[in-house]
């Protein structure tokens, strides 16, 4: 290299020098700037770490804590993080209730690398024990293998103290429920039991031929008041049962033709007494057979027509069915004195009544709220549409798929049973009952019939009873001291000879579930107390084979001039102010105005006579005959 190629080198090496001096203050402060930034980035991440609400920390896989926040170290009772991270050195025994926690937390995080809000109760270092809810991620190195967690701690006390709160009032709610239920199947049991005596004697003694018209009147009296009464404890506990959660859903298959038939004829006599208009109107492509629960269909259309004819005097109730897509639609129609739209809400209230339901005796108030009730367990609800002195419609729809064909209903002779036809064998009946008025009640029942009855006052004493004399029948109650009569049937039905055995049970339970449960114990059927004396009888026909003798077939013909068998000229020689008083009566319905009417007769045969229609409420039979008395 020659001396001027040296000096252009040295010259080069000068100025870089010298322009890498200069650029040395700048270097200085882009350093210190950048310190400076790490650092208020290391405050502010310190400041975050610290300040916030929430516990955050760093563990080892083995289960120690590395790093740990102030909202950590105070959630657990610890004076400080280092205090803490100091303190605790095996967290899966020292810190979790239930060590086998975290080896499940863990688990999940080397499955998953993430798992959120565990939940787990740990101690505090006091010893008081509180809920966590951790979210925690699982760290790892380029081999995959674990290096630390790191996650967050939410105290969730409070949320579970709320949650244990709630599931204790439910639990509460939930016993004082089954307490209500308890409370409800013994009143049913206490209040029902009696009325079955009441009624079922009074069926017994109006049997008795040598009965004076005024004894027989009495009779006839304490039988409509006690059917009476026993309605309003249905309509009590049945609302009662609502209440309690006791009403379920039982679908069938079922006739709507029938079923609207039935309800026609029902209410037909009632409608023409008040001088109204009954109209059922089904449409023609409404389909024969449906399913649905028939029970509580029927009792929602009866409380609604009783109700329309309760409060309509004048022009007419219409009854209309329909069935769309799956769904039964009924309107309830009538022309009465109509609710004002502030009384519409408290309709369907139990126990309340608006004016114009007050101002109608014999009633609770609860025909609506029950049938409300009955529609909403079915899937429906019923509004109402009304105009003050215009009318007043009640509609509801509830699904109904298309049922199969079921047998028609054959509704059972109202004639009076005098005894057992000729051939049979005698028929061996047991009574069981831990009451001896009910026991009796069957025996005088029973037993001037001509059926053999035997008793027995518990499950136990039936079985030996059964054993030694092998009944045909077994009338069983079912709650009973010593043995009840489920355990007894079961035992019963256990044996080959049991099976021939027919046992119904007797039962003054008002619930629809009881008779499932009885079925489930062995029983072939199934009777609610109190009983009408043609039921009891008509089941043992049913299950037995039993015939009858009736009174009818011992009566002489009733004359073509004489409608029911009433005798024109008995009548025609009654006093013209007494025929108009039980004309009147018949037109209004009126059974106790005509059995008072019946008393003042010197004809016992005609008194007899109106007694027995007013008994099977033939009321169009005494307006014809008392009609044509008067023309």
């Amino acid at each position: 290299m020659d001396s001027q190629t040296g000096v252009w080198v040295n010259q080069q090496l000068f100025a870089e020098l010298t322009s890498s001096a200069l650029q040395i203050p700048r270097l200085r402060a882009e350093l210190a700037a950048a310190q400076e930034a790490c650092r208020q980035a290391e405050e502010r991440y310190r400041n975050l770490f610290e300040n916030v609400g929430e516990g955050i920390f760093q563990t080892t896989p083995d289960g120690h804590y590395l790093t740990a926040n102030t909202a950590l170290a105070k959630m657990y009772g610890y004076d400080s993080p280092e205090d803490l991270i100091a303190t605790l050195g095996d967290i899966s025994r020292q810190l979790y209730v239930d060590p086998g926690r975290r080896d499940e937390f863990i688990q999940l995080l080397s499955e998953n690398d993430l798992v959120q809000d565990f939940e787990s109760r740990i101690y505090r270092r006091n010893g008081q024990v509180i809920w966590i809810s951790e979210s925690a991620r699982a760290v790892r190195d380029n081999t995959g293998r674990v290096q630390c967690y790191v996650g967050i701690v939410k105290d969730i006390t409070a949320r579970k103290q709320n949650q244990d709160g709630l599931r204790r009032a439910k639990e509460a709610a939930e016993r004082a429920n089954r307490a209500k239920s308890e409370f409800l199947s013994r009143m049913s049991h206490e209040l029902r039991t009696p009325l079955n005596a009441v009624l079922g004697f009074t069926q017994v003694l109006l049997r008795d031929t040598t009965l004076t018209p005024e004894q027989q009147e009495n009779l006839e009296i304490i039988h409509r008041s006690g059917s009476h009464l026993l309605d309003l404890i249905n309509d009590v506990l049945e609302m009662s049962k609502i209440e309690a959660g006791r009403q379920t859903l039982q679908p069938k298959d079922f006739d709507i033709y029938e079923l609207l038939h039935s309800l026609e004829d029902m209410f037909q006599l009632r409608a023409e007494t008040k001088g109204l208009q009954l109209l059922v109107d089904r449409r023609p492509d409404l389909p024969q057979f449906l399913q649905a629960d028939e029970r509580k269909l029927r009792q929602v259309l009866i409380n609604l027509l009783g109700n329309a004819l309760k409060f309509t005097t004048v022009g007419g109730v219409c009854l209309r069915v329909d069935h769309r897509a799956g769904r039964l639609y009924c309107e309830i129609e009538d022309t009465g004195p109509g609710i004002t739209e502030e009384d519409i809400p408290q309709l369907f209230e139990a126990f309340i009544q608006t004016d114009v339901g007050q101002s109608v005796a014999d009633s609770t108030g609860l025909g609506l709220p029950i049938s409300q009730q009955f529609v909403r367990l079915m899937g429906g609800e019923i509004s109402v549409r009304s105009q003050v002195d215009v009318g007043t419609v009640f509609l509801f729809g509830i699904p109904a798929p298309l049922g199969k064909a079921v047998q028609s209903y054959t509704v059972p002779s109202r004639e009076r049973i005098t005894g057992l036809a000729p051939n049979q064998p005698t028929w061996r009946i047991l009574a069981v009952d831990d009451r001896l008025e009910n026991r009796k009640l069957l025996v005088k029942l029973l037993t001037p019939l001509g059926f053999a009855v035997r008793e027995a006052h518990n499950g136990q004493e039936a079985i030996e009873v059964w054993s030694e004399w092998e009944p045909h029948l077994i009338w069983m109650d079912m709650r009973m001291p010593v043995m009840d009569g489920y355990e007894a049937t079961r035992r019963i039905k256990a044996q080959l000879k049991g099976q021939a055995t027919v046992i119904i049970a007797l039962t003054a339970s008002a619930f629809e579930e009881e008779r499932s449960i009885v079925m489930d114990a062995g029983c072939d059927d199934f009777l609610r107390k109190p009983f009408r004396e043609e039921v009891l009888l008509n089941k043992m026909a049913e299950h037995l084979g039993v015939h009858y003798t009736y009174a009818a077939s011992g009566r002489p013909a009733a004359s073509p001039a004489s409608p029911g068998g009433l005798h024109l000229e008995s009548l025609n020689q009654q006093p013209q102010p007494w025929l108009q008083a039980v004309h009147q009566s018949a037109l209004e319905a009126d059974g106790d105005q005509i059995l008072h009417l019946a008393t003042q007769l010197e004809d016992a045969a005609l008194a007899k006579t109106l007694r027995q229609l007013v008994d099977d409420f033939q009321f169009r039979k005494i307006v014809d005959a008392t009609q044509q008395a008067l023309e």
